[in-house]
């Protein structure tokens, strides 16, 4: 029977070693972040000794500050080495997590946000510049859905154990909190350094010498900004990744302020949330590759999240039921729209970077994403609160809109690598 478990275990975990391995840094990873993440608005205000609202202006200093800092953190992956700018980034997020202790009042909190939000921006671009050499062309979407899954399981660990800690009502347990992620977070640093190097996809490196050959002489021109298509596409991407929104904020809003529905189901809505990513995540990406299947998720995505936008939004007159059934289906439906969403956009970006600069264009990809994204919770939250039915109606045009304009963004972005990027070089003909 534990032979059984540990075979499924492991399928779950991903069809190849080194898709499990990266599943199981996943995990950790998620697993550090999560118990920050679940027990941080007690820390920060009852050790910290912040009001929420000093929280949040330090939260936004350091959203401001990372948005400026996308590109040029996403350069160091192409300059130095995606695994080492990640290994090295991750053990610096740990060392950051212990200097929590050391945090008193807004100024060093603010600081202390800045640099923790840095090394994040670089880490992530790191990381999936590192996924996407790492994988063949073929493998880039459905690992990334593997990984996706394993971090829901990693943030599932992190919150059950930061509401144990919670549970004790103790500040010296609280002050643990940090402590606990910077251990995990250590490990999680050795796991990335031990990873292997990665090696370009046999296409790739066939074009490396026509590639360095072009770079001498475009200059500029290869930078990654100048691919418009590749930032408007990000911007879209992040409209339509505005679905966490409705998952996180709006939805739980609306279901407490707008419907009858008990609030116990709010936690049965972010259950199902989790469950529904770990399990079908891989689905959804599955036989994604070229630059047309990813549009393809990405229009089903929107699809799905319009479709949440109706049913919700007519949950304001039902009873019952009826109400608790409908909010749940909702929120089921925006899952699909994260799960679609997500492949989607795996897809573009592993067909639309630069294999030389893939670093880069992840720090565009942030940047557009940031732009897409920054404005959505208070303008969903105005919109569904204030305006009811027609809101819900604005949000779905607004999805929609994104959903149409990210197909020629995408293709210009294509068009764009095509141009900038040359064919290789025939090998000399023998003497």
């Amino acid at each position: 029977m534990s032979r059984q478990l540990s075979e499924r275990i492991t399928r779950l975990a991903g069809p190849t070693p080194l898709v499990r391995r990266l599943s199981a840094q996943s995990v950790l990873s998620a697993f550090g972040d999560g118990v920050f993440l679940t027990g941080s608005a007690v820390f920060f205000t009852q050790i910290v000794d912040l009001s929420p609202a000093q929280v949040g202006l330090g939260l936004t200093i350091a959203g401001v500050v990372s948005f400026f800092l996308a590109v040029p953190l996403g350069k160091l992956s192409d300059k130095y080495g995606a695994r080492r700018v990640w290994a090295i980034a991750s053990l610096i997020e740990a060392l950051l997590y212990i200097a929590w202790l050391a945090v008193g009042g807004i100024y060093t909190f603010i600081a202390m946000m800045i640099l923790l939000e840095a090394v994040q921006v670089g880490s992530r671009a790191a990381r999936n510049a590192y996924r996407f050499d790492i994988f063949p062309r073929e493998e880039r979407v459905s690992s990334n859905a593997y990984f996706r899954a394993a971090r829901n399981v990693g943030y599932t660990f992190g919150a059950l154990l930061a509401g144990i800690a919670l549970a004790t009502n103790s500040n010296d347990v609280i002050r643990a909190v940090p402590l606990i992620t910077a251990g995990l977070l250590l490990l999680n640093a050795v796991l990335v350094s031990r990873l292997p190097a990665a090696v370009h996809a046999a296409t790739e490196e066939a074009a490396e010498s026509a590639l360095e050959a072009a770079f001498e002489d475009a200059g500029d021109k290869q930078s990654a900004l100048r691919n418009r298509g590749y930032l408007f596409m990000s911007i879209c991407g992040g409209v339509l990744a505005t679905h966490q929104v409705l998952l996180n904020v709006v939805i739980p809003l609306w279901l407490v302020e707008e419907t009858d529905a008990p609030r116990v189901l709010l936690a049965w809505l972010f259950g199902t949330n989790t469950v529904m990513a770990v399990a079908l995540q891989v689905a959804a990406a599955r036989g994604i590759t070229t630059v047309a299947d990813s549009l393809r998720a990405q229009r089903r995505g929107a699809v799905f999240f319009m479709l949440s936008c109706g049913i919700v939004l007519v949950t304001h007159d039902t009873i019952g039921w009826v109400t608790i059934v409908l909010v749940w289906v909702g929120h089921v439906t925006v899952t699909g729209a994260e799960l679609f969403q997500s492949a989607g956009e795996w897809g573009l970006q592993a067909e639309l970077s630069d294999p030389n600069r893939r670093g880069e264009y992840q720090g565009v990809s942030q940047l557009g994403h940031t732009i897409g994204s920054v404005w959505a919770p208070a303008a969903y939250t105005f919109l569904a609160m204030e305006w009811g039915a027609q809101g819900w109606l604005v949000i779905a045009a607004i999805v929609l809109v994104a959903a149409v304009a990210i197909h020629p963004a995408s293709r210009a972005a294509e068009r764009h690598i095509e141009r900038m990027t040359p064919a290789p070089r025939p090998a000399p003909e023998p003497a």
